[in-house]
């Protein structure tokens, strides 16, 4: 065993030691954390606008901050970009994380001196926790590489500018840098297909042991690497023994993945964002990750059944209950305050307390009532791939209103890597599992308002194609899974078989 392999090892111990002390205490690690957010933030224009120092409890604090999304907080992150201090939070961020809007165009989310420490010790934390409960190091010797946007970054008024992946990047630890890939300079190429072009050329023929990035984008490079070197990935990197990833829920990808690997490794699941780092997954026996207490965010819950009604009940961790499906909201110190995050979760564990995400509060079917999430469909692909022998590289799916025949229905655009052995039972078992799950639905095909879904295939590098028409190509961009009308249907139309 390496020096680097032993430090690692007593470094994980340590770090796990830590953290049990608030893994076990976790109401009083978020009361901490949200006492330290209201008083860092009492002399800032937000906190004047909303009494800061008027709030002495939780209470206090729901009937004085609403919940926001970002277009209701953009009048104070304008004062920012103005070149205004101690707006949100004391003094200025450090960064701006650009993001794609949805009505406003480009979203500029605050990074702190805190937030961005707490960022990196989690995906460090992450890392330390699989070493402590795996035992495995051999790793930490070999190449890494992070699949992720360009690290070269803009400057707005003395703040800087980027994609949170390339803000990241300025962050990799010195012990870890003559491990990285890719270069500097490779990581710099905006244009994605060029960028993996380049990163095969400098990886190919190297000692890869970890591999990280959201599983879409990291298909695409597994996908190239196996037709240049005509190898399979596992064989090409003999010692490749993590894949960690976020963004997506990676079940749909594995037996692609897999296939390509050409044998099985582990991974980590990582629930990061512009607007934090959430969650990770601490154990290789149990789903779900680990929901991050001590980190600088204070959480709230509202049932998704709820949100979108005029007072919608607030809760914290104290109150939430398993398997329901909330929206999370979060006030940071980086300044979100009472910030709808978009993303849904639900809690299977409560000691300690563990989740998944289940979709995005925006991004669900209920053309007729049916509220279809992310975690329905793609536990239903999970099943159906699993009992066909399938293998997809994409999929998304939309309502069918107005069909030309017959009854309004689901449609599920699927891009194939491997046809099912049999497509009536890959769809038999889609359209079974959906009903499972979801007792709209059910009640909505026994009704006989819908039928049973369709499937439409997508052509080869079909999704790929879509995202390149939106400019969405590689880096942190993902593919909707769920859509209510039919605009990602008609964006990927022109891809179908």
């Amino acid at each position: 065993m390496s020096l680097k392999a032993i430090a690692a090892k007593l470094f994980a111990k340590r770090i796990d030691k830590k953290n049990t002390k608030w893994i076990f205490n976790p109401h009083e690690a978020q009361e901490r954390v949200f006492k330290a957010l209201i008083a860092n933030a009492k002399n800032t224009k937000f906190g004047k606008d909303h009494d800061f120092s008027l709030i002495k409890n939780y209470s206090d604090f729901a009937k004085q901050v609403p919940i926001r999304d970002y277009e209701e907080l953009k009048e104070y992150i304008e004062k920012i970009l103005e070149g205004k201090d101690d707006v949100l939070w004391p003094g200025k961020p450090i960064y701006f994380a650009k993001t794609s809007g949805t009505t406003s165009g480009a979203k500029y989310i605050p990074i702190t001196k805190n937030s961005i420490k707490n960022q990196v010790e989690a995906s460090r934390n992450a890392i330390l926790n699989y070493i402590h409960e795996t035992g495995n190091t051999d790793f930490v010797d070999g190449k890494m590489i992070f699949l992720q946007g360009s690290p070269v970054l803009e400057e707005k008024n003395g703040i800087k500018l980027g994609r949170l992946s390339g803000i990241s990047a300025h962050y990799v630890p010195g012990y870890l840098q003559k491990n990285r890939l890719p270069s500097w300079e490779t990581n710099c190429i905006e244009d994605w297909e060029t960028k993996v072009d380049e990163i095969i050329k400098e990886t190919q023929n190297e000692d890869m042991s970890v591999i990280a990035g959201i599983p879409s984008w990291v298909q695409m490079y597994f996908e190239k690497l196996n037709t240049k070197t005509g190898k399979k990935v596992g064989e090409l990197f003999k010692n490749f023994k993590l894949f960690i990833y976020g963004g997506v829920n990676y079940e749909p990808y594995r037996s692609k993945f897999e296939n390509l690997i050409g044998r099985k490794v582990d991974s980590i699941e990582l629930f990061p964002a512009s607007e934090g780092f959430f969650a990770y997954q601490d154990s290789q026996k149990e789903k779900g990750m680990l929901l991050l207490l001590n980190a600088g965010i204070f959480y709230e819950f509202v049932k998704t059944d709820d949100f979108f009604s005029e007072n919608p009940e607030r809760i914290t961790i104290k109150d939430v209950e398993l398997g329901v499906n909330y929206a999370m909201i979060i006030s940071t110190d980086a300044g979100l305050w009472g910030y709808n995050l978009g993303d849904t979760v639900q809690f299977i564990s409560l000691k300690p307390y563990k989740i998944i995400v289940s979709g995005r509060i925006k991004h669900f079917i209920s053309a007729f009532g049916e509220h279809v999430i992310a975690k329905e469909v793609e536990e239903a692909m999970r099943r159906a791939i699993e009992a066909t022998d399938a293998q997809i590289n994409e999929f998304t799916v939309a309502p069918q209103t107005a069909p030309e025949n017959g009854l309004p229905y689901h449609e599920w655009f699927i891009e194939f890597e491997k046809q099912p052995t049999d497509m009536d039972k890959f769809c038999l078992i889609l359209d079974k599992s959906m009903q499972e799950q979801n007792s709209y639905y059910f009640d909505l095909i026994d009704g006989k308002i819908l039928q049973q879904l369709k499937v439409t295939k997508v052509s080869k590098d079909g999704f790929q194609n879509y995202m390149k028409t939106l400019g969405k190509l590689g880096g942190q961009n993902k593919v909707q899974r769920l859509s209510n009308d039919r605009k990602v249907a008609e964006g990927i139309a022109p891809f179908i078989l």
